[in-house]
């Protein structure tokens, strides 16, 4: 890339993982510079992707008022995803979350599989998130390249991740205190508007939702149509969960996030798009477009294009920011792991595992390429290859926490303070929906073509991480897993 990544140090291979860490360095080597009100705002932050806000219309147009059936099992999957990973994350925080709890519950081919699907996953993002925000911003400077654009939103928000841990969380405490306020604004205007109160006329009463062909216009199959375009607006809420290993109290971060998520996903999805189906016709083509200011502009409020630009560019860049800390976090725990080059496991000065990010910064580099250079072929294939990673993500959240849950009521049982419900029966039925969700992308005409190439893609790794298992020293094996994965002290 023709920049050298900052003076590094080797990362200690001992160590209780989310334990045992002194005041602003965390137990791996990381720096535990993130503060209770960065973590918060992650964690709020976390659900509202830049996808709720231009993705929704194409869930709208194709499950009509429905899809708020879509977002609520949607919303109650990542619920229960997200109870599993808290209660293995509060009983060892770890950089690695859910690849190093694969790791040992179910083997060290699941970790390494899980952990390169995600890193691709949110590398490939970077890449998407670069071209939209350059998108927007050269329409508001069109002298400038758009991809000149999406270069300097590449190299600030690295610059960003490479200072200090505590830079990112300040850069994603404001973007996400925008998104946020932004759609609690929303809400509590569009409620006003339902109602007939300023700045709208009469109430509107269902008319919208139970009129253009009723509630469920394309009949009930829709709802899993919707679910299928919104499934990965969600991907992110488990982010604080790597995200705690860096915080002077991990354990404590967790358990707040998890016991959230339910309020969060409420308000902000279920929430935002009930004003939008409530107060406009589900088939307007204005909501396909761009829902949110389909619905500003039907109650008058000025410049509601702009201000929804400015809103979705804060998304963009939060979700390019976030996706960036994500990605390094994750290579860097492969990299303690022995699963990734041993430089991932390293940090610079700042605490921050620099060759980790500029390895996932020279990926997303390339995609971003892509995008302009071979945006139907070469970019499609690598959206399309990782697009079903969420469900993979959550598929082995889920079989580990089966395995993990005895592993822990076993050896410290006093960790155990975040408890899934009803286990195992409620973990059974979340998998049964997870593969059920998985099952119908196959039959269905728009999602098979996503599901097949991330079959592919996942099929690969996992065939090379069975190969580098095979050839790698069983002597090294068990001593790296128990770094990883040994449950942490609690404070």
């Amino acid at each position: 890339m023709g920049a050298h990544p900052p003076t590094t140090k080797a990362v200690p291979t001992t160590g209780e993982p989310g334990g045992g860490a002194t005041e602003g360095q965390s137990q791996n080597g990381l720096q535990a510079g993130l503060k209770n009100r960065h973590l918060s705002m992650i964690a709020i932050g976390g659900v509202i992707g830049a996808g709720l806000f231009v993705g929704s219309g194409a869930g709208i147009s194709a499950a009509g008022p429905g899809i708020l059936l879509s977002y609520a099992l949607t919303g109650l999957l990542v619920v229960l995803v997200m109870r599993m990973l808290g209660e293995m994350a509060a009983a060892s925080p770890t950089s690695g979350s859910f690849s190093a709890y694969a790791d040992r519950a179910l083997g060290r081919w699941a970790g390494f599989t899980i952990g390169w699907l995600y890193w691709f996953f949110w590398s490939v993002v970077l890449a998407v998130e670069a071209t939209a925000a350059a998108a927007i911003l050269t329409g508001w400077v069109p002298a400038v390249p758009q991809w000149a654009w999406a270069l300097l939103v590449m190299v600030v928000l690295t610059g960003t991740n490479l200072i200090s841990v505590g830079s990112f969380g300040e850069f994603e405490f404001w973007f996400a205190g925008i998104k946020v306020v932004a759609i609690v604004v929303f809400i509590v205007v569009g409620a006003l508007a339902i109602f007939g109160l300023p700045p709208g006329g009469d109430p509107v009463g269902m008319a919208n939702l139970t009129g253009h062909g009723g509630f469920l216009p394309n009949g009930p199959g829709a709802i899993l149509s919707g679910m299928l375009l919104v499934v990965f607006s969600f991907m992110g809420s488990e982010i604080v969960t790597l995200a705690a290993s860096e915080s002077p109290n991990p354990v404590q971060a967790v358990r707040k996030a998890v016991n959230s998520v339910i309020w969060r996903i409420a308000l902000f999805y279920i929430g935002s798009i009930t004003v939008i189906v409530t107060l406009l016709p589900w088939n307007d083509p204005a909501v396909l477009k761009s829902p949110y200011v389909a619905v500003l502009k039907s109650l008058d409020i000025p410049y509601a294009g702009t201000v929804m630009d400015v809103v979705v560019l804060t998304a963009v860049l939060s979700c390019l920011n976030s996706g960036l800390y994500t990605a390094s976090r994750m290579a860097f725990s492969l990299g303690q792991r022995g699963d990734a080059p041993k430089s991932f496991a390293t940090v610079n000065k700042g605490g921050v595992p620099a060759v980790a990010i500029w390895a996932s910064v020279a990926f997303g580099f390339i995609a971003t390429i892509f995008s302009y250079t071979s945006k139907d072929t070469v970019f499609q294939f690598l959206l399309n290859s990782s697009g079903a990673v969420a469900l993979f993500v959550w598929l082995v959240i889920c079989v580990s926490q089966l395995r993990m849950r005895r592993i822990i009521e076993r050896e410290t049982p006093e960790r155990l303070t975040v408890r899934m419900w009803l286990y195992p029966w409620l973990t059974y039925a979340t998998i049964a929906l997870i593969v059920f969700v998985i099952g119908y992308m196959f039959y269905d005409p728009d999602g098979r073509e996503q599901m097949v190439l991330s079959v592919v893609a996942a099929v690969v790794v996992l065939a090379v991480g069975l190969f580098l298992d095979r050839r790698r020293p069983r002597e090294g094996q068990a001593s790296a897993e128990a770094v990883e994965a040994r449950p942490a002290e609690r404070k």
